[in-house]
């Protein structure tokens, strides 16, 4: 077989797993712009893949914390569902490394696992279809329930304060104090309109709502679709999995899903939600997540608003300060992000009273 040029010896950090059969062939997967993932196939007549990946440490300095997570959500995950139909494609699996540790530690000191490959499947990155909202939901509001009952202790928070919009704000008056990159003047309008919303910053903290184990970044392609059916089998990517409101995952899929735009869109006549989108998310989330107080229901028009509301924030923070946390491919990009996210708040605001109407039927 041909040298394979990657950026790690794939072979070497696999055979620290317990995989079966022998090496056969790696490949670059996925297009997750956080850590470097890579499909393995091993075997001889029955071959098995797999997922490799590290953890990027620039954005989760505490792997132990992210690692005990997941153990322990996926393991609780497969508790729950054990004997039912296909069980073993609905919940990520680790493959335990020679040491039996859920994770291999190179000599550069990254982290390492590996994940069953769930066959079968694909992931899709934006809503081609409301039935995909529908199914992406109730993947998600199941995944909450399955783990309403996780035993003590609490999760750990991997990424504290990540939903916590009022910190968000102070972090956006620090930028603008500080003008680092000497772009204020160039988002005068922006950041008017940010201070002008800014009571929302509150709204899901001072409801009081029951604290709940989330997933954190409830984007479409974080939940895997069956090949045949459409259904959504598993929900991917928990490094994100700690503690929340049960109203930030609705949030973030309202935000992230319905609406249609890219996320530097520069023409913003194109940037709306798609109520029907909305519609379908809703009634997935809400077949599987029975669990939610009146007050947590009575909120669901709201989340969507205040997870918007809020990334614009983190772009606009970051556009001040010199875009030095998301990457960007020109200047002002950040700057574009921060209104498109405003614009579709705007958007989500404007259909709240349908959004509340729509709610008060279930």
């Amino acid at each position: 077989m041909a040298k394979m040029n990657f950026t790690h010896d794939v072979r070497a950090l696999a055979g620290r797993f317990q995989l079966a059969g022998e090496f056969l062939q790696a490949e670059p997967f996925g297009r997750g712009h956080i850590n470097d993932t890579y499909r393995v196939t091993t075997g001889h007549g029955l071959r098995t893949r797999y997922i490799l990946q590290r953890l990027n440490p620039a954005v989760f300095p505490n792997p132990a914390a992210v690692m005990a997570n997941i153990q322990r959500v996926s393991a609780h995950l497969s508790r729950k569902i054990a004997g039912e139909p296909d069980a073993a494609r609905r919940v990520l699996r680790l493959v335990p490394a020679l040491d039996e540790s859920p994770y291999h530690r190179d000599a550069a000191g990254n982290w390492w696992r590996v994940y069953y490959y769930i066959e079968r499947t694909r992931a899709v990155d934006v809503v081609e279809t409301p039935a995909q909202a529908f199914a992406a939901a109730q993947a998600f509001g199941q995944f909450q329930k399955l783990l309403a009952d996780l035993p003590a202790p609490r999760l750990q928070a991997t990424i504290p304060d990540f939903h916590h919009t009022p910190k968000r704000w102070a972090a956006l008056e620090r930028a603008v104090t500080a003008d680092a990159a000497n772009r204020a003047l160039k988002a005068r309008a922006e950041i008017q309109f940010a201070l002008q919303n800014q009571p929302l910053c509150r709204v899901l903290l001072d409801a009081h709502l029951p604290e709940r184990a989330t997933h954190n970044d409830t984007k479409l392609n974080n939940v895997l679709l069956d090949d045949a059916t459409g259904e959504g089998v598993c929900v991917i990517d928990l490094d994100t999995v700690m503690p929340g409101l049960a109203l930030y995952d609705f949030g973030d899929m309202v935000r992230s899903m319905t609406n249609p735009a890219p996320e530097a869109e520069r023409d913003l006549a194109k940037v709306e939600m798609q109520f029907p989108v909305f519609e379908a998310l809703l009634r997935g989330y809400l077949a599987a997540a029975d669990f939610l107080t009146p007050a947590e229901m009575n909120l669901l028009p709201v989340a969507g608003q205040l997870i918007t509301f809020e990334l614009g924030l983190r772009f606009l923070t970051d556009f001040l300060s010199g875009d030095i946390y998301f990457k960007v491919q020109r200047e002002g990009e950040n700057l574009d992000r921060c209104r498109t996210q405003f614009k579709l708040f705007e958007s989500i605001r404007r259909q709240e009273p349908a959004m509340s109407r729509l709610v008060a039927s279930f």
